[in-house]
């Protein structure tokens, strides 16, 4: 089963791993570890961070999350969803406070596989995920408008409006040789599919564009220039220093980084299973990208988690098990202990084209637009969500999206409850036989009985509406005939409402009686006890044990159902699955 609590690269083993695989894997390995090198080192400058941190992320975390995680092909590192939320946790509390939210963030996601929360997460309302996915990118590309431009600015605004202000105000003092560095790299990464899709642009951008520059001698800055160079050695484990006020401080930012990390890793692993047709095990996905992001900090490294395009050239490119992205890993490391010094030459107009270009990619402005043809309360949702992720915050866009479209949600659900009174509207409904042999105009009911039915989930949006309908009985029945066979769930607030309505009943003489009660309200009340309150006598399957119950009570003579009014499919279904009527 997909929610098996077992890593991929187990299952691989056990069903037998051969050379030919290992061949396959180890070439795609090998072309994915050269091509996420740069990457891994624009999402650290990116980020706040050293160069090389991004290298420690792909080797810790890459390679423990494809040994334990659930996907066979996906491959894992620094993403640029972590960019905005990384940048503003390194700019206020260090690279310390970036740890311990990185570790906290951790332990949520092994929480989180482990408590089989991984099918939950496709809950996350789209809009919300468009709209902060939307909004991380156009962040990213407005971080990489100075490195683009060469523009001679010492500190960069963090605040979005703040930073293109100070973009215009410094306009006049960009470099003619970054911007051209910028563009042409810009154009490879673009052009370069049309030639072919094995390799990425943006690696053959990196080296081409680097080694023009060294050859011409151009004036752009580089990633040597501005940090000093790469390190070639990989670093001792450390365990960042905790305290409990860094901790409380530091558990809303984690919370953040948890949830990116699981809905960006299922994202690419649904991807990959699309093009391998395979299928994930998101629990165990879960569990691994929260192992392998609480090792990371230990390392000096970033968080990290799922990243479509390197997976989808794993795959493209052969990788068929998770072995290809350990390889991937090694990769990484072996370039950074041998040729890391190569990296420091290369121009940081060429890495902020990479990140336009992957902001550009991350953007998903097709799925932004269509969205704006939606349902009013979903436009709501993606611009709320998208202005927060720029103008405020990440953390906020993220709660404030899910929590406005749970109330939307909740708004839509209660507007298509609805509670009436049957008895009242028969001379409204003498049709309704035609479409539904079930109605209750087709039955006769007696002197002092009202039925009412519900039409959709009964829960706390609703109770309202239902006590509003209660109250529009003008002159009270002997008998109160409910009927709840369009009511598939009810929560606490509808259980508190209908025992409400059984001591309203008791207190003003009418009997209740329930008729076409489902599997889960009824289990509902048995286990609150209003099943015995209400007496198992007067919770019928159909409506016509309903009205038979309530001749009884009155003392009336029994009615049996005339045969012709109800097809075959209808009366035998309750026989034989008790299917509520």
């Amino acid at each position: 089963m997909h929610t098996r609590l077992e890593p991929k690269l187990f299952t691989v083993f056990r069903e037998g791993y051969t050379g030919k695989q290992f061949l396959s894997d180890l070439i795609a390995g090998v072309i994915v570890g050269i091509v996420s090198l740069p990457l891994a080192i624009a999402f650290a400058i990116a980020s706040g961070v050293k160069p090389e941190q991004g290298l420690y992320t792909a080797v810790v975390a890459g390679f423990v999350i494809a040994a334990l995680g659930g996907s066979r092909t996906q491959v894992s590192g620094p993403t640029g969803a972590f960019i905005v939320i990384v940048y503003g946790v390194v700019q206020k509390y260090g690279y310390e406070g970036l740890a311990v939210a990185t570790i906290i963030a951790g332990f949520l996601l092994v929480g989180m596989g482990l408590a089989r929360m991984g099918v939950l997460l496709k809950f996350i309302p789209y809009p919300v995920i468009v709209g902060f996915t939307t909004g991380i990118a156009l962040i990213i590309f407005s971080s990489q408008v100075k490195d683009f431009l060469g523009l001679r600015l010492e500190q960069v605004p963090a605040e979005f409006v703040e930073k293109w202000i100070a973009f215009g105000e410094h306009v006049t003092t960009f470099n003619p040789y970054a911007l051209a560095v910028g563009s042409v790299s810009l154009l490879i990464i673009t052009l370069w599919p049309r030639v072919t899709g094995r390799v990425p642009g943006t690696l053959i951008a990196v080296i081409g564009v680097t080694a023009a520059v060294q050859i011409a001698g151009l004036p752009v800055e580089t990633i040597g220039s501005r940090f000093g160079g790469v390190t070639n050695h990989f670093p001792t484990p450390h365990i960042p220093t905790l305290s409990w006020k860094l901790v409380t401080e530091m558990f809303g930012p984690g919370v953040t980084i948890a949830l990116l990390a699981a809905v960006e890793s299922l994202l690419a692993a649904v991807v990959a299973d699309g093009m391998t047709g395979t299928r994930h095990r998101s629990n165990m996905e879960l569990v691994g990208q929260g192992i392998g992001n609480i090792l990371s900090p230990l390392f000096g490294g970033i968080p990290a988690t799922g990243a479509i395009a390197r997976t989808a050239t794993n795959i493209k490119n052969g990788g068929r098990t998770p072995v290809a992205a350990m390889i991937h890993s090694i990769v990484i490391l072996l370039i950074m202990v041998f040729f890391a010094q190569w990296a420091s030459h290369i121009p940081m107009a060429t890495l902020a084209a990479v990140l336009i270009f992957v902001a550009y990619t991350m953007s998903e402005m097709h799925a932004f637009n269509r969205l704006l043809k939606s349902p009013k309360s979903d436009v709501a949702v993606l611009f709320t969500t998208f202005f927060l992720t720029v103008l405020i915050d990440l953390t906020v866009a993220i709660q404030v999206g899910v929590v406005l479209a749970a109330f939307m949600f909740l708004r839509r659900m209660s507007n298509v409850t609805e509670v009436k009174m049957i008895t009242k509207d028969l001379k409204d409904e003498e049709d309704s036989l035609e479409h539904d042999p079930l109605s209750i105009t087709s039955r006769e009911v007696p002197e002092g009985v009202e039925v009412f039915e519900i039409f959709g989930s009964f829960f706390f949006g609703s109770i309202d509406q239902f006590k509003e309908a209660i109250r529009g009985i003008e002159r009270k029945p002997a008998i109160l005939i409910l009927r709840m066979r369009n009511v598939y769930a009810i929560d606490a607030s509808g259980l508190k409402a209908l025992e409400d309505l059984v001591d309203s009943s008791k207190h003003e003489g009418t009997k209740l009686i329930l008729s076409g009660v489902h599997a889960q309200p009824l289990v509902a009340m048995q286990q609150s006890g209003l099943l015995d309150r209400l007496g198992e006598e007067n919770a019928l399957s159909n409506v016509d044990d309903a009205l038979n119950r309530a001749r009884t009570i009155l003392g009336l003579p029994l009615i049996r159902r005339p045969a012709p009014f109800v097809p075959t499919v209808e009366r035998e279904r309750p026989q034989k699955n008790n299917t509520p009527t």
